[in-house]
């Protein structure tokens, strides 16, 4: 008998549901929150209402394009945490709802082991597309987290390095938001910057110890750059605008990849895997592509649809906990804080 997982994701702004048969992904339905644009980030009042007002069309259009009927599921996973508190309450209270409704298990996942296992989503199109292969090393970058995790089995994951304050993807939405970019900003940042030099302008690249990030130094010398060239060239940011986001990106990347050549090469794993909302970003991907060739790395990027915040990762993650039984309970409640994934 065939296991039919439903997996939601609600942990910041998307509202997403998907459906997999025994690990084969049928649909991935997403629902974004523009609201935010105007205020330059995520409100999460105004994400927890939308999800409220999102969650039941998405599972139903998830089901419906899945061609199955619910009666078919065999268990619900929900992303259980860390993010927005208001808005995982919304994905668990619905899970637990329909849960008790069709009486099926229900399957809590973490959001970054739901990342990192982003990475073994099969669909019709890459069946047979290589995954990768125990143990291996995740580059994760979100906006919310910049980690180096260490994966060994889909179960047993540690993270090796992380960053000590702000998350490669906050740098970029920060400091597009300081040149008047919009939010999201990354997005904007990658796309001036194939325009620029990124050897334009040169920021601070903090080196905390070990394999562990810091990105709040790059920030502020980021800020303090635009600060006194203005202070002299009041369209500074304007004319150079492609300049400084082809460097910042460029800095970003270089901190990035140092750590991680660091710890592939401290560890001796060759196997080497980028996940995250910020594994979309052109420079990061390309970067991983040369120390490949340089270092005879086997790379594995994610195709950008599984980039940020979806449900096929949950389901996924859902899947392999459904074969080892590894059900929760009703008063399983949700988390805000980070935990290490598994």
């Amino acid at each position: 008998m065939s296991t039919v997982i439903l997996g939601i994701e609600s942990s910041c702004d998307d509202t997403s549901a998907a459906v997999m048969r025994d690990g084969l992904l049928l649909s991935n339905v997403i629902a974004a929150q523009s609201v935010h644009e105007a205020y330059g980030g995520v409100v999460p009042e105004l994400a927890s209402r939308a999800h409220q007002q999102n969650i039941v069309p998405v599972v139903s259009e998830a089901i419906r394009r899945a061609g199955i009927e619910r009666s078919e599921l065999s268990a619900i996973a929900f992303t259980r945490g860390p993010g927005l508190l208001g808005s995982l309450l919304v994905g668990v209270s619905f899970a637990k709802g329909l849960a008790a409704s069709l009486r099926i298990p229900m399957i809590e996942v973490n959001h970054l082991h739901a990342h990192v296992l982003a990475h073994f989503i099969r669909t019709e199109e890459n069946t047979d597309a290589p995954r990768p292969r125990f143990p291996f090393l995740c580059l994760l970058v979100s906006g919310g987290n910049s980690q180096i995790i260490r994966v060994d089995s889909p179960f047993d994951m540690e993270i090796i390095g992380r960053t000590i304050d702000d998350a490669a993807g906050e740098a970029f939405d920060k400091c597009a938001k300081v040149m008047g970019l919009g939010y999201p900003g990354g997005p904007v940042v990658n796309r001036l910057a194939a325009e620029g030099n990124p050897a334009a302008f040169s920021f601070a690249r903090p080196n905390v110890a070990a394999y562990d990030y810091s990105f709040s130094g790059l920030k502020t010398s980021f800020l303090y750059t635009i600060r006194d060239r203005l202070a002299v060239e009041p369209d500074f940011v304007e004319r150079r605008k492609a300049d400084l986001c082809a460097s910042l990106q460029a800095c970003i990347v270089e901190v990035l990849m140092r750590k991680l050549r660091k710890a592939a090469h401290d560890l001796r794993i060759a196997e080497v895997a980028l996940a995250g909302g910020v594994s979309a970003n052109s420079a990061l991907r390309d970067a991983l592509l040369d120390h490949a060739a340089e270092l005879g790395w086997t790379v594995h990027i994610p195709p950008l649809r599984f980039t940020t915040d979806n449900a096929a990762m949950v389901a996924v993650t859902g899947h392999y906990k459904y074969q080892r039984r590894d059900f929760c309970g009703m008063d399983v409640q949700p988390y805000a804080r980070v935990q290490p994934p598994g």
